[in-house]
């Protein structure tokens, strides 16, 4: 990895960065891998759905996480803490930093919050301290720590395939309304994988043909197409799931999918009035504690 730690002294003291989630709009499982990892082609998506991570350089060598969510610690166990140390060692940074994180991204929910607050270390400490990575070298160390990591070091529109980490750019998905509902349960992604009988499923998402579709600009072969295999346990595990799922569809979503290994569900929608009736019935119903009617993350954004 060719990097260099730059002294000079027109660096920031102060940066802030956005960390955008990600929803699946396809997720299959080829096969469990001997080393216990799964190898998967999944289709990824950023949506308008962010953290925010301010990055403060400290004198004194260290490193220090805060969160503004009590049930969210800051120690060695957090993924931004890990990011940010692992940082530190490789390209020798002799300063400190402090990393202030708003939460905004459901937690334990598909949506890759804490991948993507790791990323987001990746890019905060390579500008502040004039690391010189580029994304590639972002995504070697991030593998390391997280498999949806490199993914959301680059963001956008991907296929991701290996355990996830081999990813092909893929031109933006075309634009869309976008309910996310979050339902007030969590799920454990190691429960998931470890219940889900790879080797014996009847069902594979057309990744090849949502490819196509996307590369077309076509929406409704896009939506169509969009399916997850992990649905197999978590939704048997956890029925609000579906009912989420046939609300938005009723509602008018051209498909309505769980994102990761859920319990997050996500529609799409092609009228933000029909959005907005599947936002307020879930609500009325009580189905999801948070709720989000966005779209895809612009590719400006992303970068910031």
């Amino acid at each position: 990895m060719q990097t260099g730690y730059n002294m000079s002294s027109d660096r920031k003291n102060t940066i802030t960065k956005k960390a955008y989630a990600k929803v699946n709009l396809g997720l299959d499982v080829i096969r469990r891998r001997e080393d216990g990892y799964h190898e998967v082609r999944m289709i990824m998506q950023t949506v308008d759905i962010c953290d925010v991570l301010t990055f403060t350089r400290q004198e004194r060598p260290g490193i220090v996480v805060t969160t503004d969510k009590e049930e969210l610690p800051g120690d060695e166990s957090n993924l931004i803490y890990k990011a940010a140390r692992l940082v530190t060692e490789t390209c020798s940074v002799r300063e400190g930093i402090k990393i202030e994180l708003q939460k905004r991204i459901p937690m334990a929910a598909g949506m890759a919050g804490g991948s993507t607050d790791a990323a987001a270390v990746f890019h905060g400490m390579n500008e502040m301290f004039g690391l010189g990575m580029d994304e590639d070298e972002m995504c070697a160390l991030g593998v390391k720590i997280g498999a949806d990591i490199p993914y959301c070091v680059k963001g956008g529109t991907a296929l991701a395939e290996g355990i996830g980490e081999i990813l092909t750019k893929l031109p933006d998905a075309p634009a869309c309304v976008v309910l996310v509902a979050k339902p007030d349960i969590d799920v454990s992604t190691k429960y998931v994988y470890e219940n889900l009988h790879a080797e014996s499923l009847e069902y594979h998402p057309d990744i090849d043909g949502m490819r196509a579709a996307i590369e077309e600009g076509d929406l409704r072969g896009m939506a169509e197409r969009m399916g997850n295999v992990l649905e197999t346990v978590t939704v048997n595990a956890y029925p609000v799931i579906r009912e989420i799922k046939e609300v938005m569809k009723k509602s008018g979503a051209w498909n309505a999918l769980m994102s990761g290994s859920g319990p997050t569900v996500f529609g799409i929608f092609g009228e933000e009035e029909k959005a907005r009736k599947a936002y307020n019935e879930i609500a009325q119903a009580n189905l999801a504690g948070q709720l989000f009617l966005t779209g895809w993350a612009e590719r400006n954004a992303r970068k910031s």
